[in-house]
């Protein structure tokens, strides 16, 4: 039998020869291999990786969101945080306000500087209840709105204002008012005082009215705290309606007649209460005419301090008389007591007609 023939010789060289290929079990949802997933679990890769891109995505924008928010509150607390608020929800309830309630002269040279450059200085508020409580900027937003009743389609109706971090104590608002006016010259002593008043009743703690004097106005000098204090001490002896036009020295001269002196008080309300309805002028001219009153009060009458001494003799005795102012003695060695009273009346009532 002949030896089969081999068609093929292959001679394999061993130090070359690749190792076998080995795969291994690929995670489903790791980079899909479309040659051996099938379309559903390709699919379900392609969600999974979505999913965490957007999650992903969600968290960078809610850190920079809050980044953005504890930016945003701190420059609200610095007053750099501005916004155009409508003129008609801004109200002044919270505050007492530190200015009278007659219309400013000076309005007019305001609203003629807005009409031409804007408003520079925006005011300052603090979001209560839905709507904007005004802390500085009386002035401002009076002319706004008498700008906009003027001219009511030139955007008047929306005024620049910086938001106020809510929960600001009132102390720390009313200093932020008083501060912004005691570089005004035209707010004056009588008006602050009044605040002062005002501040020392809605806040218990204060027990009088020059520790609220010295706590609202700190950075004012001790000199105009003094001012202030005197007016605040006029005020609560007599009750003005004009304080604002009494000058200093005005006040100063009335304090200094009143204090101490509760005829003079009584006298100077009662002559105000006789005009109810009396403008700024006449106050002050009702005012002016009290402190050019000479003191009426009657001067005690000089008594002389001489006296005059004499001797009288008499059938029972010699009598030694001292006379005075308002007095007369009679002496001598005899027991009038022992006279009948109606013997001793009779001869006091003759010497007395002797002596018309």
């Amino acid at each position: 039998m002949s030896k089969k023939r081999r068609i093929f010789d292959i001679d394999f060289d061993l130090d070359d020869a690749a190792a076998p290929e080995t795969k291994s079990v690929s995670n489903p949802l790791s980079e899909p291999d479309t040659q051996r997933r099938g379309p559903m679990a390709t699919a379900i890769a392609e969600a999974a990786g979505a999913t965490a891109e957007r999650q992903a995505a969600e968290a960078a924008i809610r850190a920079e969101n809050d980044a953005l928010a504890h930016e945003y509150v701190g420059l609200k607390k610095q007053g750099l945080v501005t916004a155009r608020i409508p003129i008609d929800q801004v109200v002044y309830t919270k505050l007492i306000r530190d200015r009278a309630g007659d219309r400013d002269d000076d309005i007019e040279e305001l609203k003629s500087s807005i009409r031409d450059i804007g408003l520079s200085n925006p005011i300052r508020v603090e979001m209560v209840d839905g709507q904007y409580e005004l802390i500085q900027g009386y002035r401002r937003l009076t002319a706004f709105r008498e700008l906009n009743a003027e001219f009511p389609d030139q955007g008047f109706d929306v005024i620049p204002a910086v938001m106020n971090a809510r929960g600001e104590n009132n102390a720390m608002l009313y200093r932020r008012m008083v501060d912004e006016n005691l570089v005004r010259r035209d707010v004056s002593f009588g008006e602050l005082a009044q605040l002062a008043i005002h501040y020392g009743q809605a806040n218990p703690a204060i027990t009088s009215t020059a520790d609220a004097v010295d706590e609202l106005f700190q950075s004012a000098s001790r000199q105009k705290r003094g001012h202030i204090r005197s007016f605040v001490r006029l005020l609560e002896l007599v009750d003005l309606a004009h304080v604002q036009e009494v000058s200093r020295n005005m006040g100063q001269q009335l304090l200094k007649k009143l204090d101490g002196d509760a005829g003079q008080v009584a006298a100077l309300s009662d002559t105000l209460s006789k005009h109810p309805y009396r403008t700024g002028a006449d106050e002050v001219a009702l005012l002016q005419a009290f402190l050019d009153q000479r003191d009426t009060k009657p001067k005690p009458a000089v008594r002389p301090s001489g006296k005059t001494t004499f001797r009288v003799s008499s059938p029972k005795g010699a009598a030694k008389c001292l006379a005075t102012d308002g007095r007369l003695e009679l002496r001598m060695s005899y027991d009038f007591s022992s006279m009948p009273r109606e013997q001793l009346e009779a001869a006091v009532a003759r010497f007395l007609a002797d002596l018309d």
